[in-house]
Order: structure tokens, then C-alpha cells, then sequence
């Protein structure tokens, strides 16, 4: 029974991951709920894992369907894979909790600028002026992958919010940029936890065809119904790790 409702808790995971991201809101906890005897990391490994599998598809189907300005993409998932890697080794001397009250905060900028710019990502009109864009997207993938690496809560939310807010693209473009910039982030830390035995292959590889079918479906409704679905997803995604992220700080 557990294992149904992994495959289910990855399966959902996956779908909102490829449409605005902030799976780890559902699969984490799921993990750490089901397998409670597991150590920490390796359930972290697990998911990341998971994950990685999932956003591989999302990116594949977003990068058939959507226009992607490879220049600025591949540098910021170059940057993020670096850092994410760094943010990871980091994590193992600096307590991560700490990063909540900040989080939470940037959070909240993203949300107030969000709706008080109405039109603010139903328009793609990018700004790809070549060497600021990739001095901006090196920026990015640097400092949101060093964060992935580190805490990773709303990895997914900064990158799109970047993406509409410092290069121009509409939610769907930023989705879809989000996901592959996202994706090295998810390789390198699946890198570290393989190379240190913390990932559970048995949960993990079930788990990562659920997530990869969820994603799938994701992908394809993202796709279908653009930017303006997104845009509401995003909202309530940012809200609830909002929330999520208080709970955590008061308990």
C-alpha cells in the first residue's frame, strides 16, 4: 500500500512540477511520511531523483513545442549545475533552516509584483540582447542552482519569476526554461547523492516513472492552455509554499 501511494504522490508531483513546479511540496513529505525509518538524505536522493526523471520529460516536450533561446538557457543550466553542486557541498556545514525567514520574503515580493502587474508574463516579448542576457542568465542559473543545491524550497517559482521578470518571456516560455535550468540543478544533486549511496533505487525508479507519466501530463496541459493558466498556477503554487514555509518556521 505504500508503495501505491508513492507511485501517486509522484505521479502528482511530476504533473505540477512540469506546469509551474513546487512538486517537492507533494513528494517529500510523502517520502518522509511512508518511509520514516529511511535515512534523511537518502530520501532526499530519492526524490531528487524522482524528480530529475520527471523534469527530463517536461523539458523534452517543452523543447519541441516552444521556442527556446538555447544561448541564454544552456549558460544558466551550466551555471545552475555548477552551483547547484556547490550549494549541495555547502549544505553539509550550514544549518538550511535558516533560509526560511528569507525565502519566505522573496517570496512574498514575487506574489505583490505578481498581481499588482496584471500583465505581467501573458506577453512574450523577450529581451535577448545578447551579452546582457547571458551575463543575466549566467546570474541566474548561478544563484538560483547554488540555492537549489542548498534549500531548494520555490526552485522552480524563482526561476519562472526570473524568467518573466529579467528576460521578457511569458509564463509559458518561462516554464519552459525554468524546467531545463532546473533539470541541471536536479542532475548534479543526483550526482552527489549516487556518488554517496543516498538514493533508495527500489523507491526510486517506481517513483520515477510515475513522476515521468505525471509530467507528461502536465507538460501537455501547460502547452495546451498557456500562459494565463499558468500565471494562475503560479499564484496559488507561491501561496502555498508560502504557507507551507511558516508552518515549518513555527513548528
Amino acid at each position: 500500500m505504500d508503495w501505491m501511494f508513492a507511485g501517486v504522490a509522484a505521479f502528482l508531483a511530476g504533473l505540477m512540477d512540469a506546469a509551474v513546479g513546487g512538486g517537492g511540496l507533494i513528494q517529500i513529505p510523502a517520502l518522509f511520511g511512508l518511509f520514516p525509518a529511511a535515512a534523511p538524505a537518502s530520501l532526499l536522493g530519492t526524490n531528487k531523483l524522482a524528480s530529475a526523471v520527471g523534469v527530463s520529460m517536461a523539458s523534452a516536450r517543452y523543447a519541441r513545442k516552444v521556442t527556446m533561446p538555447w544561448a541564454i538557457t544552456l549558460t544558466a543550466m551550466l551555471a545552475a549545475f555548477v552551483f547547484a553542486m556547490g550549494g549541495a557541498a555547502l549544505a553539509q556545514y550550514l544549518p538550511a533552516h535558516y533560509m526560511r525567514p528569507l525565502v519566505v520574503t522573496l517570496l512574498l515580493v514575487v506574489v505583490v509584483q505578481t498581481l499588482l502587474q496584471p500583465q505581467l508574463g501573458t506577453h512574450h516579448a523577450p529581451h535577448l540582447e545578447t551579452r546582457q542576457a547571458i551575463i543575466r542568465a549566467a546570474i541566474t542559473g548561478a544563484v538560483i542552482g547554488g540555492y537549489d543545491g542548498f534549500f531548494g524550497p520555490g526552485t522552480g517559482t524563482f526561476l519562472m519569476f526570473a524568467f518573466v521578470r529579467f528576460f521578457g518571456f511569458d509564463f509559458l516560455h518561462a516554464s519552459a526554461n525554468a524546467k531545463m535550468v532546473n533539470l541541471a540543478s536536479n542532475v548534479a544533486a543526483v550526482l552527489l547523492f549516487g556518488f554517496t549511496g543516498h538514493i533508495l533505487w527500489a523507491i526510486a525508479i517506481p517513483m520515477a516513472v510515475c513522476n515521468l507519466c505525471g509530467a507528461f501530463v502536465g507538460s501537455h496541459l501547460a502547452i495546451r492552455y498557456g500562459s494565463r493558466l499558468i500565471r494562475k498556477l503560479f499564484l496559488i503554487l507561491v501561496l502555498v509554499l508560502i504557507g507551507k514555509l511558516l508552518f515549518d518556521m513555527l513548528h
